[in-house]
């Protein structure tokens, strides 16, 4: 009776590969310089890393000195962030490449992965990519700078950040606001700082059987002894409607884009003072109710 044949181990079966047991196999490793060959290898990856260290720092360095020379010349500090962000990527991107190619990887066969990889990873976060898109365009055209007052897609606030997909406001009430890029591009954007001046408009109701002149000369006075009003253009006040119970008159008047919230609950308060002052009464809502008697029912006959 015949017996198997003895089961070789996987270590045994890789010994005995064909390419192994060829005598050329053994000759060529043989023939390399180990010595040699670990000296030119040690040297590649040493100067890789050092490429890509002193390229880090490198990086680094420039966009600092990018940030503080666009800051020397006035440059709106969004901008400079944004620039010096932008910078410091590029810069470690070819850095990295340049650390590679030293090593020998075949950095183009690289690229074309890294592009198409990035085409669809652009398909699949198109979104996000057009946030970056109007965070460029918020750059480039500035419709605002750090610091302004502004309404974005009816949400008011003051800018502090334009980042690469959002842009942060804070409320007067100190909330945080977070806009993506594109909702802001494609929304109106009102700007309350930029032109440096803003018109405060107070409509005050005045009784009919009370003195227009008067009430006019009273609230003019007001606003020009206030120190937040500009002098030019000069505030005036104006009827601007004829309602059932009073006239309204409207209070124009000039002042700093920043001293807008103060001036106007300033204005109020001394646009009342110096009606009461001077006996001109605020009308209020009043109904007139007529009551009639009940016709008494006639007696019958």
């Amino acid at each position: 009776m015949l017996s198997a044949p003895p089961v070789s181990s996987p270590v045994q079966q890789v010994l005995d590969h064909p390419v192994l047991q060829s005598s050329r196999f053994f000759d060529r490793l043989q023939r390399i310089d180990w010595p040699e060959l670990s000296l030119e290898w040690g040297v590649r990856i040493a100067a890789a890393l050092l490429i890509l260290g002193i390229g880090v720092w490198l990086a680094k360095l420039l966009a600092k000195v990018l940030a503080r020379g666009l800051t020397r010349l006035g440059v709106d500090s969004i901008l400079t962030v944004f620039l010096g962000n932008l910078t410091r990527a590029v810069c470690i991107v070819v850095v990295v490449v340049a650390a590679m190619d030293e090593v020998g990887l075949p950095t183009t066969s690289l690229l074309a992965v890294i592009g198409a990889a990035g085409l669809g990873i652009g398909l699949a976060l198109k979104d996000s990519l057009s946030n970056i898109a109007a965070g460029v365009m918020l750059i480039a055209l500035r419709p605002f700078r750090a610091g302004d007052e502004v309404e974005v897609a009816g949400l008011p606030g003051i800018v502090e950040q334009v980042r690469i997909f959002q842009t942060v406001l804070r409320t007067n009430d100190n909330r945080r606001i977070v806009l993506p890029n594109g909702l802001i591009v494609a929304a109106p954007i009102t700007n309350y700082t930029v032109l440096g001046q803003r018109r405060v408009e107070l409509t005050i109701a005045i009784a009919y059987g009370d003195d227009i002149r008067v009430a006019r000369t009273e609230l003019l006075a007001a606003a020009r002894a206030n120190p937040r009003v500009l002098p030019d253009p000069a505030p005036d006040a104006v009827v601007t409607a004829l309602a059932d119970t009073s006239m309204q008159v409207s209070l124009r008047a000039w002042v700093a884009s920043g001293d807008y919230a103060a001036a106007k609950c300033e204005l109020l308060e001394e646009a009342r003072l110096a009606l009461d002052a001077c006996g001109v009464n605020a009308p209020h809502p009043h109904h007139v109710v007529h009551l009639h008697a009940p016709t008494p029912p006639v007696p019958s006959a």
